[in-house]
Parts: structure tokens; sequence; C-alpha cells
């Protein structure tokens, strides 16, 4: 049985002036879970121009397959408007930042080995956590509340569910399988996101900077077994014209494209590096097959930088391929001789013998 597993979290304040000390009693969470989504919206907007240019850095551990520790990295982002920013990424055997440009332009620079998933992932933890407006259409998904008791507290938790064939679920979907939200009781603080039955996101030691929620932690974790943690330093304001916004002397700049979307044959035809999924053996003897439709986004440098499960045959195939394209490897996809980032849908297919 998959169990959701939560760090230790407070509410608590960064930098006197740029940040607010306290906050006041919530009224609690809106019962229906749409209303709690578009209550938490505003606080996890990153990309308004009401907010004051901000500097952020995170440390983050990475740890192997069986948990232990593993290299260590950097995460930095520098805000000064929605259409300048700058993320970097710096550990040991790799390096990579993207500069995004007035006017439309990008440029992006890096070295060594290809960033993990995880490590991608970890900027999505914390600038854009919730699920998009199109993740939440009703035609697609139905979303199901629940609550997780822990510490005597009852966490309300909203799981997103797609709208699978009925073979595939038997009764109440378990908590979990499916891209679970789970909130704060009184303010619509993002306390954990859990991912089909295996991944969870821990959000730790809340901070409310400039009207929005960032956590101070975040760790991720495959059942009980780690897979990145990351502290997040005191975030700083940022003079518009730092330096750091500006890609360094010899790094080409080009036209901004924000996603170029492929079909699923062009993508395939450009995989270096395949991972095979394992086939769950829950799903072998329940006698399920089937395909599970992914949406990728392959960066510049070929790896998945965001994944997201479309359609499935059960919860637990879609965990396998979930974790199997994480790892894969593409070309990457150039535009004018440059590349950009790609959205494609991966179909990974489950067959069974007979």
């Amino acid at each position: 049985m998959h169990m959701l597993y939560f760090c230790a979290l407070s509410l608590t304040a960064l930098l006197p002036g740029f940040a607010q000390t306290t906050a006041n009693a919530g009224p609690g969470l809106p019962t229906d879970p749409r209303e709690v989504f578009a209550a938490a919206a505003p606080f996890y907007d990153f990309t308004s121009p009401d907010l004051k240019p901000w500097h952020l850095k995170a440390t983050y551990q990475l740890y192997d397959e069986k948990g232990n520790p593993g290299e260590q990295g950097t995460y930095e982002y520098w805000w000064a408007s929605p259409q300048v920013y700058r993320s970097t990424w710096t550990r040991a055997h790799a390096t990579h930042t993207d500069w995004h440009l007035t006017g439309g332009r990008s440029a992006h620079q890096e070295t060594g080995e290809r960033l993990k998933f995880f490590e991608y992932n970890l900027q999505v933890s914390l600038l854009s956590p919730l699920p998009n407006t199109g993740d939440l259409d009703p035609a697609k998904f139905h979303l199901d509340r629940q609550s997780v008791k822990l510490g005597g507290v009852q966490f309300p938790c909203i799981m997103i569910v797609p709208r699978m064939p009925k073979q595939a679920l038997e009764g109440t979907a378990q908590l979990g399988l499916f891209p679970t939200y789970c909130f704060d009781t009184q303010f619509p603080i993002l306390r954990a996101e859990y991912s089909f039955g295996t991944v969870t996101s821990a959000f730790n030691k809340i901070v409310y900077m400039q009207k929005r929620y960032l956590p101070g932690g975040i760790l991720f974790l495959e059942g009980k077994r780690k897979i990145l943690s990351a502290e997040i330093d005191p975030v700083t304001a940022l003079d518009p014209s730092d330096p750091a916004l500006t890609p360094a002397a010899g790094v080409p700049v080009a036209n901004f494209v924000k996603v170029v979307r492929v079909s699923a044959d062009v993508s395939s035809g450009r995989l270096i590096k395949k991972q095979v999924p394992v086939y769950p053996q829950d799903a072998q003897q329940a006698r399920i097959s089937g395909t599970v439709v992914l949406k990728a986004t392959i960066g510049t440098d070929g790896g998945i930088h965001n994944l997201q499960v479309i359609s499935a045959p059960s919860p637990s195939l879609a965990a396998s391929a979930l974790f199997a394209v994480s790892e894969w490897v593409y070309k990457p996809y150039l535009l004018n001789g440059e590349p950009v980032e790609v959205q494609s849908t991966v179909n990974v297919i489950y067959t069974l013998g007979h």
C-alpha cells in the first residue's frame, strides 16, 4: 500500500519589508476542489508584473538508487520582469543556464552531462507547482477530494483523476495513485504533491514573499527513498541591471520560441537513449494492457524537462511509463539552426504475451 509522506512544515518569514512576517488566521479552504485551486492560484503566480525583482538560490542534494547521497548542486533564479529572467543549475559534472530577454529573445549555455529530470523539476516545484488550467478540464479529468490525517490534523487533498476505461479502476481510486495536491487546513498553501503512487514532493518551511508562497525546503521521494532534497536561501531583492541577467560574451542570442510542438512520430525518430519500462506485476496479473500517453517537454539539451500522464490503462502502468520516459534522451530539435524546446506526446505500449 502506498502512503503519503510529509515533512514538518511551518509558516515563517523572510526579509522584513520584502516579505511579511506573519499571516493572519485563514478562513479555511473552500469545499469545492476547483475553488481550492482557484484560491491558491494567485499565491503561486510568479509571472505577474506586480512582483518586485528578486533572486532565489537553492542548494540541492541528489541521491542514488539506494537513497545514498550523491552529487550536490545549486539552483539560482533571477527575476527582473515577466520578460527578463534567468535560471541556472550548477554542480560538479553539469551546468545549465537559460536566459529570457527583452524583445522575445533567449539564450542558453550548458557544459558537462545533462541535468536529471528531478533537477529540472526543482524549478517547476518552486515556481509553478499547481496544475495548469488544461489539467483541470472536466471533460478529461474529475477531482476527488479526500483528507489525510497526520499528527492529529486532517490535511485536505485533491486528486486529479484522468478519465480511464472502467476496468482500469476498481471502486474508488486510492489517494495518491493520480496527481494529488495536499493543502494547509487554513491557507491555500500547497504542502505536498503526490504522483502515481510513487513520487512525493514535500514542501517544507513555507515562507510568504511578495504575497506569494515559497517553500524553504523541498524533498522528492519515491516511496521512502530520497531522490532530491533542497534548501532555499532567504530570497533577496534584485537590481534589474544585475549583470547576471545578461548572457556572457560569446553566448548566442536568438529570437525566443517558447515551445515547438511536434508529433509523436517526429519525436520518436530523434530518441537516442531509451530506458525500457518495467511491466508492473499487478497489471500483468490483472491482464491489463494498452498505451500510456504522456505529454513531454524536451529541452534544448535533449533531456526530459517536464512530463505528464495524459491517459493510461491503469495507474501502475502510468507510473511505470513516467519513470522510464523521464530518463530518455533525444537529439535536440533545431529550428533555423538553433536548438529549441519541444513539446510532444510519447506513447508507451504495454502488450501481454500469450
